[in-house]
């Protein structure tokens, strides 16, 4: 059977996917990036936002009416907290919710009726990743959240902390290096606090991996700026961790951070970049921002905006506030006006874009080892332009011969001029 995998929203949706890939894998099925060849398409679907929603619905529609053949199943956080909604969508003949998750590919097989004996062995032949066109994989450590961020829709979809056993994390990675994965990223929905069921921490599991796996490169998800343990950025001397975090700051003033209810403080987020910045030169720190929050006066959005100036930030994920049905801030008083928020916004925009062609310079004229990707471009005069990024996050273009194939290689790379945030560079 062809299986088609669609996912919406954060990387901990994207790693799900991959799990179940392999599993249908093994099962004997065939991963297809074209729709129109599919018997079968999940759906891993969001909630974040109300935006986040539609377009969930929107691309449950769309499946079925481009392939209204193909069995439907869908699952993700939009699944689990609109399951009736969802389930009377046009062309939906399954809902897994979040907690039924692990067992997604067992119950989609029986449920479904479309248990079959396996056309091939248990160790596929194409991973289902470079079928994807990807040359990274996202491995899930850690689902559900203790903490009730107050805009936050996403702790109640996922439910209670829920860590991976360390041996059960450690053979998905060497699985994954055995068939040709250089880069992973560890991912969890809140993964500083990984361990906290199973006494154990974000510290040691990396220190395990390190040192019980070969992969290459280990890069780190969206990591909640708090709970981070004792010698977390010791860790990044080790050249194969990558020098990379995504903080989510949310707001730079402390009085909105009070009423979203987030555990760290502008002081303790500024003290943190600067650790990091301190232990590896180049540490590329990149954020959330939400703009707009019920409340945000013209001086709370303006401490924001300083600091955010101040912290210097390589790339800034923004949002405006929209109200989420559930969430203690869809309630809260002095909803801020569309116009401001469409205010707020342009001028953060334009920010971020300084700070980011700022950090892109303080690298230019250093030499990074690149993961170069299957993504090219064939140009004039018998040229392919590949893209990549460094190891602290920066995409990279490099144009060599026909005959030359940079793909999955992990080469240095001197990093020469950058243009509209595309960085050229020059193999070493």
């Amino acid at each position: 059977m062809h299986i088609h995998l669609k996912t919406l929203g954060c990387r901990l949706n994207e790693a799900e996917l991959e799990t179940w890939a392999q599993a249908f894998q093994q099962q004997g099925h065939s991963i297809t990036r074209n729709i129109d060849d599919a018997q079968l398409v999940i759906i891993n679907s969001c909630a974040v936002t109300q935006d986040a929603v539609r377009k969930s619905k929107q691309l449950i529609r769309r499946i079925h009416r481009d392939n209204p053949q193909a069995k439907l199943v869908v699952s993700g956080c939009y699944a689990t907290l609109n399951a009736d909604e969802a389930a009377q969508l046009m062309g939906v003949d399954l809902i897994v919710s979040n907690k039924d998750k692990n067992q997604l590919v067992e119950k989609t097989l029986s449920e479904l009726n479309l248990n079959t004996m396996p056309a091939m062995s248990t160790e596929p032949g194409e991973i289902s990743l470079f079928s994807r066109g990807r040359q990274r994989a996202f491995v899930k450590v850690q689902d559900g959240c203790r903490y009730r961020c107050t805009f936050c829709i996403v702790t109640v979809a996922r439910g209670e902390e829920n860590s991976r056993s360390i041996d059960s994390v450690i053979e998905e990675i060497n699985n994954l290096h055995q068939q040709g994965i250089n880069e992973v990223i560890i991912t969890g929905v809140h993964l500083g606090g990984y361990g906290s069921d199973i006494n154990s921490n974000l510290v040691e599991l990396i220190q395990q991996i390190l040192a019980r796996t070969p992969i290459p490169r280990l890069r780190l998800g969206s990591l909640e700026p708090w709970e981070l343990p004792a010698g977390f950025f010791e860790l990044f001397k080790n050249p194969r961790l990558m020098p990379h975090l995504h903080l989510p700051l949310q707001s730079g003033s402390d009085s909105v951070l009070r009423r979203m209810a987030r555990r760290c403080k502008t002081e303790e987020f500024s003290a943190m970049v600067a650790q990091a910045r301190q232990t590896i030169p180049h540490f590329n720190i990149t954020t959330d921002i939400i703009v707009g929050f019920p409340g945000e006066t013209e001086q709370e959005w303006q401490e924001s905006y300083d600091t955010i100036a101040r912290l210097g930030f390589g790339h800034i994920h923004i949002f405006s506030y929209s109200q989420r049905e559930g969430t203690k801030a869809a309630s809260l008083p002095d909803q801020v006006s569309p116009d401001i928020k469409k205010q707020r916004s342009k001028q953060l925009h334009e920010l971020a874009e300084r700070l980011k062609q700022d950090f892109i310079s303080q690298n230019l004229g250093t030499a990074a080892d690149v993961l170069w990707e299957g993504q090219y471009q064939r140009l004039a005069s018998g040229v392919v332009r590949f893209f990549g990024y460094t190891p602290n996050y920066l995409r990279v273009a490099c144009d060599v011969t026909t005959d030359q194939v940079l793909e999955n290689q992990i080469l240095t790379t001197r990093l020469v001029s950058s243009e509209e945030g595309l960085i050229s560079g020059n193999l070493a």
